[in-house]
């Protein structure tokens, strides 16, 4: 399921313009008679103006993807924290109300309790082994004051689920740390209960507890799970469309802004303090043609009779 697309189809696309020349190509694109801006959430590009505009640091903090869905899994917990501190706030004002006629309570209570056990009968679930009926009955046996005490403490703990449910709903850090610590504070007292009596109710608030705590510390990498916050933001910034563009842009800057070659930076310059070459040394001169003119008759012919008497002296021999 693609949670951008089904959170953009029921809350619409949310495009931006940047300031920036260079954002402001990258997230937009030309269509048939209008231009399209990206949308910051499911990455389609939409025709038509832009929703907002300005610098790109003030460009709004778009969930996408997998953030989405832990929204709405935070949101269910959140309804059910709502219902617990509902039924909190009634057991309040019920023991408030009728903290001085506890007699005429009790036997309202019974008669009504007569009537409730015939209809759940009816449905295979036995109200007489209901633990909360078992609590309501022993505190309709408690003093005015300790009645009160309960009162005030069943307030205080509906106006903590409340917080958490204000803090799960909003997605909100501090929201999470809230629930978190909140919830695990009551785990040893769940886990104490079952010791002394299995129940589904109490089996089935510790699951959602534990539940809620595990997700929370995993997916939001809570008190430095899973590298913390720093983890958690970076996966956002990686997520998000405004920063992949970002990026995007940086890596083509370098290319731009770099300088045309220099042909004659590839020659490399001679070095002044190597010796000079020797010439004379190296290479042999060749034969002038002034040279070769030069020479004259009587000096070949003598060379010629010189080559001769020396190969008669050798026939002598």
């Amino acid at each position: 399921m693609d949670w951008s697309l089904l959170s953009c189809g029921r809350h619409g696309h949310v495009t931006f313009a940047p300031d920036e020349p260079e954002l402001r190509e990258r997230l937009s694109a030309s269509t048939a008679g209008a231009q399209a801006w990206q949308c910051l959430r499911c990455g389609a590009y939409v025709p038509g103006p832009a929703g907002a505009s300005g610098p790109a640091d003030q460009a709004p903090v778009v969930p996408r993807g997998k953030e989405i869905r832990s929204k709405v899994i935070l949101r269910v917990f959140a309804v059910e924290r709502v219902i617990r501190a509902l039924v909190f706030l009634l057991a309040a004002w019920t023991l408030w109300h009728y903290r001085h006629s506890q007699h005429s309570l009790e036997h309202a209570f019974d008669r009504e309790l007569s009537s409730l056990h015939d209809v759940l009968g009816q449905f295979g679930y036995s109200i007489s082994n209901s633990k909360l009926v078992g609590l309501l009955r022993h505190a309709l046996t408690l003093s005015t004051h300790t009645l009160t005490l309960l009162a005030a403490g069943a307030v205080v703990y509906a106006l903590i689920e409340l917080v958490e449910a204000v803090g799960l709903w909003t997605a909100r850090r501090w929201g999470e740390y809230f629930a978190m610590v909140a919830t695990s504070l009551g785990l040893p007292l769940e886990i104490y209960d079952l010791t002394r009596k299995v129940t589904v109710t109490a089996i089935v608030l510790l699951i959602i507890n534990l539940a809620l705590v595990v997700y929370l510390a995993v997916t939001k990498r809570l008190f430095g799970i899973r590298g913390g916050k720093a983890a958690y933001d970076e996966r956002l910034r990686e997520e998000s469309v405004l920063e992949a563009a970002r990026e995007a842009v940086s890596r083509e800057r370098p290319d731009r802004d770099a300088p045309p070659a220099d042909p004659s930076a590839s020659v490399a310059p001679p070095d002044r303090d190597a010796p000079a070459a020797d010439l004379s040394t190296s290479v042999a001169p060749a034969p002038s043609a002034t040279s070769a003119s030069s020479a004259t008759p009587g000096s070949s012919a003598t060379a010629v009779a010189d080559s001769g008497g020396s190969a008669a002296h050798a026939d002598g021999r």
